[in-house]
């Protein structure tokens, strides 16, 4: 199972990378193949830190695109955060939250 986190991260990774350097088309397609291996693993906080981290990863990459669409990964995100507790996941809820007037 822990190959399974790293190989997460590594995307995850990766995605925030492409998304920072413009090819936010490889971000995308990185962030999905770490969604579908985290959701084939059980629940733990681990996998679902990683999945708040992703979810929000996610949102925010759309969100540069100019893309409406990222809206469930953004209420994912933030659910996974709150629910976790992770600081770091709930800053960046938080942050993304801040355009939209909602508090986390």
């Amino acid at each position: 199972m822990r190959p399974a986190y790293l190989t997460a991260a590594r995307n995850l990774q990766l995605g925030r990378e492409w998304a920072v350097e413009g090819d936010q088309e490889r971000a995308l397609d990185a962030y999905e193949e770490a969604l579908q291996l985290l959701r084939t693993l059980p629940p733990e906080r681990t996998r679902d830190v990683l999945l708040a981290h992703t979810h929000l990863a996610f949102y925010q990459t759309l969100a540069l695109m100019g893309l409406a669409a990222g809206q469930e990964h953004l209420h994912l995100g933030v659910s996974y955060a709150r629910s976790t507790r992770d600081p770091l996941a709930r800053a960046i809820a938080e942050e993304c939250l801040s355009g939209l007037d909602v508090v986390l």
